[in-house]
C-alpha cells in the first residue's frame, strides 16, 4: 500500500538535500511543505530547491502562486491530497517535505480548515490595526486560536478573526481531524547541539547573499511594490532594513541569524509534539551516513 514519507525540521537543517537524495533513491516525487516556496520570485530568501535539484527529482507545490495572492493552509491541503491521491493510484509513495508544521499537519491529520475566502474589504480594516489590538481581539473571542497562534503571527491571527466574522462561529470551534487511511513515516532533522545549528544558519545567511539574495529583494519591490506582506517575512525583511539604509548590513546579517535562530527554536517545539517522529541528529552524521541511516529506516516500511 502505498503511503507518505514527511522529512520535517527546523529551518537549515538540510530537509531539501535529503528529501532530494531520497527521492532518487526511491523513485519518489518531492511535494514542498514551505508556506513562502509556493509564491514564486521568492526564491533565494526561502531556500528554494535550485533549478537543478528541481530538474532533477519532479518537485511539486513550488511556484503555484503569485506573491499578491493569499495561499492559504486550506488550498495547500486540497492540492496536497490530490496529489498524493493521484501518486497513490500509480502506486508511488510521495515525500512531504518542509519546515511548515501546520502545513504537514494539514494532511498527515487531516485538519478540517473552515472553508472562508479571503475577505479584501476585511483584510484591509485588519491592516488599519496594530497587531496588539487584533491580539487583544481574538484572546478576547476566540481564547483557544489566540493560545494556539504564536503572539507575533499577524497573518494567522487576522485569519482567525476573519473567520470568525465570516461564519459567526470561532475558528476553534470549526477545527477538527479526519486523518488518512494510508501509513505515514516520519524523519525529523534537528540536533541539540545549538552551537551547530546557529553555524549552519550563519552559513546559509551568507551564502543567500552571495547568491544574490539583494538583488532578489530588490527586484520583487520593482515588481510588486513595497508593501507586499511576504517582504516582511524572515530574511526579506532584515535585508530590506540594510537596502533603506536603516542599518549596516552587518547588523542585518545578525538580525537575520538570530531570528532565524527563533523561528527554528519555534519550529522545534512545534515537531517534539510529534511523537511519531523518528529524529536523526545532524551534528553526529556526515550527509552520507544521515542519508544511509534514513534510507535503512524507510525501506522496510516500504517494503510490502
Amino acid at each position: 500500500m502505498a503511503g507518505l514519507i514527511v522529512i520535517c525540521g527546523p529551518t537549515a537543517t538540510g530537509k531539501t538535500a535529503l528529501a532530494v537524495y531520497l527521492a532518487t533513491i526511491f523513485k519518489a516525487p518531492v511535494l514542498s511543505a514551505d508556506s513562502r516556496q509556493v509564491y514564486r520570485g521568492f526564491d533565494i530568501g526561502t531556500a528554494k530547491p535550485t533549478p537543478e535539484e528541481q530538474a532533477s527529482i519532479p518537485h511539486y507545490l513550488i511556484d503555484i502562486a503569485d506573491p499578491s495572492e493569499t495561499y492559504t493552509v486550506a488550498r495547500f491541503q486540497q492540492e496536497a491530497n490530490s496529489l498524493i491521491r493521484t501518486f497513490h493510484q500509480q502506486g508511488i509513495t510521495p515525500i512531504l517535505a518542509g519546515g511548515t508544521g501546520l502545513y504537514i499537519q494539514s494532511v498527515t491529520e487531516g485538519l478540517i480548515i473552515p472553508a472562508v475566502a479571503p475577505d479584501p474589504v476585511f483584510r484591509e480594516l485588519l491592516g488599519s490595526k496594530s497587531l496588539e489590538e487584533l491580539r487583544a481581539e481574538l484572546l478576547s473571542k476566540d481564547p483557544e486560536a489566540a493560545r494556539r497562534i504564536h503572539p507575533h503571527d499577524r497573518l494567522r491571527t487576522g485569519r482567525a478573526l476573519e473567520v470568525l466574522y465570516s461564519t459567526g462561529e470561532t475558528l476553534s470551534s470549526q477545527q477538527g481531524r479526519n486523518p488518512p487511511s494510508y501509513p505515514i513515516i516520519y524523519l525529523g532533522l534537528d540536533t541539540p547541539d545549538r552551537a551547530f545549528l546557529r553555524q549552519r544558519i550563519e552559513l546559509r545567511t551568507q551564502a543567500m547573499l552571495e547568491k544574490g539574495l539583494l538583488d532578489e529583494i530588490q527586484s520583487i519591490e520593482q515588481q510588486y511594490g513595497q508593501d507586499l506582506p511576504l517582504l516582511e517575512t524572515l530574511g526579506y525583511r532584515e535585508f530590506r532594513q540594510y537596502l533603506g539604509q536603516k542599518c549596516s548590513l552587518e547588523e542585518a546579517i545578525e538580525q537575520t541569524v538570530l531570528r532565524t535562530r527563533q523561528f527554528a527554536k519555534r519550529q522545534t517545539t512545534w515537531f517534539k509534539a510529534n511523537p511519531h517522529i523518528l529524529w536523526l541528529d545532524i551534528a553526529h552524521y556526515t550527509f552520507k551516513q544521515l542519508a544511509d541511516e534514513a534510507e535503512r529506516s524507510i525501506s522496510p516500511w516500504l517494503l510490502p
